[in-house]
Parts: structure tokens; C-alpha cells; sequence
């Protein structure tokens, strides 16, 4: 699929369908294209696309079947708003930090990944109302889905969350308390403590 030209061509990508909940137009909203005028459109459709499928159906379908629907805050930036934002101080990293992460369609020195900002509604009212630990989440995640880095801020605690060929399994987070998980810590059932009571896992891959 070319780079979309028209209305037209940007509603055909948009219906490109990436696992049983999540459509490519899901992921095209932003914030800073919107107030600033700059089009959130990828350069390499296909490649979008078929990264974003692997990021929607190896992480987010699970999370979405799991603990009812998710809400995505931040999906695909295009290298020219993802800079704009950067330059401007939007909380975006350099386009080269995003590569194979919030911009699809650009692999890194390592290859190929997405990623997407989401909120867990159901976590977050626990965590909004309840003080719950952000770990319960992260580490739910860590023992239960092969991610590559989960990233965990205070507001609703939000977190990025990425897929990659090749997963270096890291967890960084703006919430206290502050962990440093690298180098593909395998899963560990002594985390299991901090997630008791939590859902147990569910895939719906059936279009």
C-alpha cells in the first residue's frame, strides 16, 4: 500500500484490520498533528501495518480480552510529527529512540517493532481510587506476555508497551516505587504475589 494521497486511500488504511479489537485507525490519532497541522500518515503503509498486527495481536488483543477493553493514548507517530514533538518538548524521544517503537514503519539497529501508550481501565480505577502498585500490572505483563519494553507513567498509570523481534524484556517506570528491569529477566513466579486476584490470561485471535 502507498503512502495514502487522498481521503479516500487514508480510509482504506484505516480499515486495515490488525487482530479481532484493533483497527490501523486506532493508532492514527494525535494530538500534536491535530493542534499543529501536521499529518499522522506512515511512509511505509505496509510495513505499519504488518508491525502494528504483531504489536496488536501478541500484546494489546491479550490485555483487551483479558481485562475488558483498553484505551490507547499515544499509537503510531509519523517521524515528522514524532520530531516536531521532540523538538517542541511534547514528551517524545528523538525520532532515532522511536525507530521500531512509537514509529511503525522505521526499524532500529536491532529490526523491526511497534509500540503503543494504553491505559488498563479496570487497573486504572484500581489504581486511581485504590493506591494499587503499579508492579501488579508490569509484572502480570512480564509473566505473561513476551513484550520488549513497558514503560509506566503516574497520570492513570499509562504505560508504552512494545513489541519487537527481537524482545529485550525492560521495565522502566515514573512511578515510585521505580524499578530497572533489563537484560530479559525471564518470568518469575515470585511476582505472581503482587498480581493475586488479577484475571487470568485470555487470547481472542478469531476474526
Amino acid at each position: 500500500m502507498r503512502k495514502p494521497q487522498s481521503v479516500e486511500s487514508l480510509e482504506d488504511l484505516g480499515r486495515a484490520r490488525l487482530s479481532p479489537s484493533f483497527f490501523m485507525r486506532d493508532f492514527l490519532y494525535s494530538e500534536i498533528g491535530n493542534v499543529h497541522g501536521i499529518q499522522n500518515i506512515p511512509e511505509n503503509a505496509d510495513l505499519a501495518i504488518a508491525n502494528g498486527t504483531r504489536l496488536c495481536q501478541e500484546l494489546l488483543e491479550p490485555l483487551n480480552a483479558t481485562f475488558g477493553r483498553i484505551a490507547v493514548r499515544s499509537g503510531y507517530r509519523s517521524p515528522t510529527v514524532n520530531d516536531f514533538g521532540n523538538k517542541q518538548g511534547h514528551n517524545c524521544g528523538s525520532n532515532e529512540k522511536n525507530f521500531a517503537g512509537h514509529i511503525w514503519d522505521f526499524p532500529d539497529a536491532q529490526g523491526h517493532g511497534a509500540m503503543a501508550c494504553v491505559i488498563v481501565p479496570w487497573f486504572s480505577d484500581c489504581y486511581e481510587t485504590q493506591g494499587a502498585d503499579w508492579r501488579a500490572l508490569a509484572y502480570w505483563i512480564h509473566n505473561h506476555l513476551l513484550y520488549s519494553q513497558l514503560q509506566f507513567f503516574p497520570k492513570l498509570c499509562a504505560f508504552n508497551i512494545g513489541w519487537h523481534e527481537k524482545p529485550k524484556r525492560a521495565i522502566h517506570s515514573y512511578i515510585k516505587p521505580a524499578i530497572k528491569m533489563e537484560h530479559g529477566t525471564p518470568p518469575d513466579a515470585a511476582f505472581a504475589d503482587f498480581y493475586a486476584g488479577f484475571p487470568k490470561l485470555q487470547r481472542n485471535l478469531a476474526k
